[in-house]
């Protein structure tokens, strides 16, 4: 889906189409004046003046996504707030609403399985499909049916998308960034010397930026220079798997196939501060988030029906540096208090003296709750000694 945060925003905001908007933050006060129109009146009719802009923001959010008009000056997802307002100090702020995405996200998933069953959730904006055996799938190279696709998404959702059409999952993912917005790509593997080896390395999903800057190094800057070496070279260089692996991508090869249901490996939740935090001053507040943190999981685990035994934390310090800590336990659970005592003695494992700005708590190794694997207890209950171990706050 083309900026898709930003353009179901767009769809609420009409009259801010073409300007540069940022999606991200947390909700304002301001935000939710802006949700009660007099009566008679619609949200299109709030004037531009009315909203806030980036210059006024004041906190520690990160964008979440922004709008085609706001990229070229440089802001984009996972920037911090305050240091995008310098780049663009007019945009237009909006808060996440992440209620509204998902209703929107079940929309235009339903309207592809529709017509293409086997398709691959891949988060709330992204889906791989095969459409290896659907009719009409193969007339002009897959054209005519990707653009059918487009047509019914628009017409439900008003929403656009684009679509990268290729043998594979690695050469449809690059070739969905070739159009947009709302485009449609066709890759054949013939295409590959003309059309994928120019590109940079960091265009191939799975090459980030550490990765890119090694290849760089080693004069490696386009997939086609990353093709040309050999894959002795490339396991010397990176490793068994890392070479082999890029070896095959470098020449457009990739066999994973397309899955239609998938299990979660873990689930997170995590919270930035409004200000720095230090474990000693402000000891009660972190325990009170920290304990919200554990409750939510637990509670999110519960929902969907699953269990886990490796329980972790995460910190973000003052100075921008992360540091995890996990713990695995003998028995699944989905209980706020074990989760509670166990990332608590995490927590004795990480140095303390700086501020933090960030504190996460994760659940992983997870099963189905009513896996025989499982055997978990019911809720609420906690096994004998768990509780024995306080945490640091």
């Amino acid at each position: 889906m083309d900026a898709f945060y930003a353009s179901v925003e767009l769809l609420r905001y009409p009259q801010l189409k073409g300007l540069p908007v940022v999606i991200g933050g947390g909700r304002r006060r301001l935000d939710e004046a802006l949700r009660h129109v007099p009566e008679g009146g619609a949200l299109a009719d709030i004037p531009v003046a009315a909203f806030p802009l980036l210059r006024d923001y004041v906190g520690r959010g990160v964008i979440t996504t922004a709008t085609y008009p706001a990229r070229p000056f440089g802001v984009g997802s996972a920037m911090g707030m305050m240091k995008a307002a310098k780049l663009c100090p007019q945009a237009i702020v909006l808060p996440v609403d992440f209620d509204e995405y998902r209703r929107f996200s079940r929309t235009f998933k339903k309207i592809i399985t529709d017509t293409a069953p086997l398709m691959e959730d891949r988060g709330v904006d992204e889906v791989y499909i095969d459409f290896t055996d659907v009719p009409e799938g193969q007339i002009e190279g897959g054209r005519m049916l990707a653009r059918r696709l487009q047509r019914s998404i628009y017409d439900a959702t008003g929403l656009t998308c684009s679509i990268g059409v290729a043998p594979n999952k690695l050469l449809a993912k690059m070739a969905s960034e070739f159009e947009k917005p709302n485009g449609i790509s066709v890759v054949f593997e013939s295409d590959l010397q003309t059309r994928i080896w120019p590109l940079p390395c960091r265009k191939v999903n799975g090459i980030g930026p550490k990765g890119d800057e090694k290849l760089q190094r080693l004069g490696i800057r386009t997939i086609g220079e990353l093709a040309a070496r050999d894959r002795a070279w490339l396991v010397e260089n990176f490793g068994k798997a890392t070479g082999a692996w890029m070896h095959e991508v470098a020449w457009g090869r990739d066999d994973r196939p397309v899955v239609t249901e998938s299990e979660p490996v873990s689930m997170s939740r995590e919270t930035t501060f409004d200000r720095d935090l230090h474990a000693v001053r402000d000891r009660a507040e972190l325990g009170a988030i920290f304990t919200h943190l554990c409750e939510k999981v637990a509670e999110d685990l519960q929902r969907k029906g699953y269990v886990g035994k490796t329980i972790g934390i995460k910190l973000r310090y003052d100075d921008f540096k992360i540091a995890t800590r996990d713990q695995t336990i003998q028995r699944f659970t989905a209980d706020a208090k074990i989760i509670r005592t166990t990332a608590g003695r995490c927590l004795k494992r990480v140095p303390l003296e700086k501020p933090l700005r960030l504190l996460g708590v994760r659940v992983g190794a997870l099963v189905k709750a009513e896996s025989a694997e499982a055997r978990v207890e019911p809720f609420g209950s906690i096994r004998s000694g768990m509780e024995t171990t306080a945490s640091l706050f």
